[in-house]
């Protein structure tokens, strides 16, 4: 009866899944459209159709050429950034585990700056040095985490003062361009060329790739680390390869956009409250979802005091801060690991 009831629940929560992620691609396309619009440059949607495909209109080539990759880019490095939360809180059984809190986005973000600064002509190799500086920054609050076995509150305390560190040196090395005559600050998502939009596909695609094949793994690891080894498996080495593809998808995004808090904290609770704890169906409504958060923080940006613009990282900090603080004191009692 039991196992008729969770096959009932396993149904349920496919049919949520599929029915979310229908409805998330329908509102993506929305606001892709709405984005396009937005700007200094007014079209209607009739002349940027003939523009893009039917005859050349310098107008929409303007826009092609400026809205068209700060789209795509939002909605690739949001789908990275929410599955890199994804499996960082199933690894760490953690329901405040975001790469940004415990300080794996600073040292991808430092080894970016770094790279940029001194070895300019590496630029299109700087999510592979963002993606080393952020196993190293793992590594190292993983080592000094461990006393006894990974207390999560130990994980985000350090990581808290090991990201504190890696801003501050990179706000030393930001005082030196003077010097080396190299910007190495992060536009974000406002100067963005289609030279990003690859090098952001690439490296999205290969995490979210490895995100959907190890999603199996994150239910597996759900359970006690006793059950996973009598089922011949090897538990550390599991969540070993699952951190390494979170790394890997919030580095590429570092590299490219800059450090952006809280996006991986809250896309993976709003999916787990629609679609259940399967991290098979979670992964993709996770890549649905965070691309449309961030598309739609950035697009917001643009249209509260314009022509100026606020940052979609920092539209995210003002929404994440209050729903940190919201996850603090009710402890997540509720959310399923």
């Amino acid at each position: 009866m039991r196992a008729i009831h969770r096959e009932k629940a396993d149904h349920r929560d496919i049919f949520r899944g599929a029915v979310g992620c229908a409805v998330l691609a329908a509102m993506i396309f929305v606001l892709i459209l709405v984005s396009m619009k937005l700007g200094s440059i007014s079209l209607t949607y009739r002349e940027l159709f003939s523009g893009l495909f039917l005859e050349y209109d310098e107008r929409v080539a303007t826009i092609y050429d400026l809205r068209f990759p700060r789209i795509i880019v939002a909605l690739l490095g949001g789908a990275a950034l929410s599955c890199s939360g994804l499996l960082f809180q199933a690894v760490l059984k953690n329901p405040l585990a975001d790469p940004g809190i415990i300080g794996i986005s600073g040292g991808a973000s430092l080894a970016a700056s770094v790279v940029t600064a001194l070895f300019p002509a590496l630029y299109f190799s700087v999510p592979v040095f963002a993606f080393l500086g952020g196993m190293l920054a793992f590594l190292l609050i993983y080592s000094l985490a461990w006393k006894g076995g990974l207390d999560p509150v130990r994980i985000i305390l350090i990581g808290i003062a090991v990201a504190a560190v890696f801003t501050g040196v990179g706000e030393v090395i930001s005082g030196m361009t003077d010097r080396t005559g190299v910007s190495v600050s992060v536009s974000g998502l406002s100067q963005l060329v289609w030279s990003d939009v690859r090098m952001m596909a690439v490296y999205s695609a290969v995490g979210i790739a490895a995100a959907l094949v190890l999603s199996p793994a994150c239910n597996l690891i759900a359970l006690e680390d006793r059950t996973v080894r009598g089922l011949g498996v090897n538990a550390d080495r599991l969540r070993f390869l699952i951190s390494v593809a979170a790394v890997l998808l919030v580095s590429g995004v570092t590299a490219v956009v800059g450090v952006i808090s809280f996006l991986a904290l809250i896309v993976p609770h709003m999916a787990r409250r629609i679609t259940g704890s399967d991290h098979r169906i979670l992964v993709p409504f996770c890549v649905l979802l965070g691309g449309f958060v961030l598309l739609l923080a950035d697009t917001l940006g643009r249209c509260i005091a314009p022509p100026n613009e606020i940052a979609a990282s920092v539209i995210m900090s003002i929404a994440g801060g209050p729903f940190f603080i919201i996850l603090l004191k009710r402890g997540d009692r509720h959310a399923e690991y």
